[in-house]
């Protein structure tokens, strides 16, 4: 039986990538950001959609394409023409949990083919993680080349990390941290998951701290600039623009923007130093999956989220 390939690849850029190089096989691209909104267990329902159409549209203003998604995803209703699917997701936070989403959608649709992992990040000879798009050609065919087979653990792992993901307690996912598995940034993009929520003392997270401080630190002139200085320094993340202006949206309450210059207020300086709990004046009111963002607070002694009410201070 000659091979035949599914690719499933992380965005229509690594797509048009994948075509210009003439890999072989068939290609479903996966449009997506799951690591913000709610989410259903499974994926393949009405369930799902409805609240994926509602979150995007409400905090994006992004219309689904209902038609174009639905015959994407009806690609995998031809599983049996395949003989292996290829995952091609990134180190980041965005990427896995859309990978975990993937997978847990292959086990729905009962699809039983050998699943290899393309994933980038750490490159040999150079000092900054890699997305897939951003590899020369001769990088990327070596990951392709060095393809993972995930193995029944992985598989099994990551549909559970799914199902605690779409579910009320995220702590469940700290044994996972340390788990050893095929999926090598996994455990960096857990902990950044749970950095997300408010910190228990300052109730800014790991992302809103970061842009607050390259504003402190960096001679920063407008928010186009200051989205490119916190797309450049978010580590495990891999947030898109819309992510990024957003967020610099909701802490506009901590500067000030005059003279070509975007500088700390007082507030800006107090809740870096964490002499108050700001996340309700934040009100970045988002939904992880199963649980919203401000019912839980992060605390950095013992990695924990706390349920909790805020501002109490």
């Amino acid at each position: 039986m000659s091979q035949n390939t599914l690719h499933i690849t992380n965005g229509s850029s690594l797509t048009t990538y994948l075509k210009e190089l003439d890999i072989p096989g068939e290609i479903l691209t996966w449009q997506e950001m799951l690591c913000e909104g709610p989410t259903a267990r499974n994926i393949d329902s009405e369930e799902f959609l409805a609240k994926r159409k509602a979150f995007l549209n409400e905090f994006y203003q992004i219309e689904i394409n209902e038609t174009e998604y639905k015959n994407e995803l009806a690609i995998l209703d031809n599983s049996e023409a395949f003989t292996e699917i290829i995952l091609w997701f990134e180190y980041d936070l965005f990427c896995h949990i859309n990978l975990l989403a993937v997978i847990k959608l292959l086990k729905e649709k009962n699809i039983k083919r050998p699943l290899y992992l393309v994933c980038s990040g750490r490159v040999k000879g150079e000092t900054e993680l890699k997305g897939l798009s951003e590899l020369n050609t001769e990088q990327l065919l070596q990951h392709y080349k060095d393809k993972v087979k995930l193995t029944e653990a992985d598989i099994d792992m990551a549909i559970s990390i799914w199902d605690i993901y779409c579910g009320k307690d995220h702590n469940l996912l700290k044994p996972y941290i340390t788990q050893k598995s095929s999926f090598k940034y996994l455990s960096n993009c857990l902990k950044a998951h749970l950095k997300r929520f408010p910190n228990l003392k300052s109730g800014l997270n790991a992302l809103e701290k970061n842009i607050l401080s390259i504003i402190k630190e960096k001679e920063v002139k407008s928010r186009n600039q200051l989205m490119g200085y916190v797309l450049n320094y978010q580590g495990y993340y891999g947030y898109g623009d819309l992510q990024i202006y957003r967020l610099i949206d909701l802490l506009q309450l901590f500067y000030t923007e005059e003279d070509n210059k975007i500088s700390l207020n007082r507030k800006g300086h107090e809740a870096l130093i964490g002499n108050h709990n700001f996340s309700y004046q934040i009100n970045n009111n988002l939904t992880f999956g199963g649980i919203n963002r401000l019912d839980f607070s992060y605390d950095s002694h013992t990695n924990k989220l706390i349920k909790t009410p805020l501002n109490v201070n």
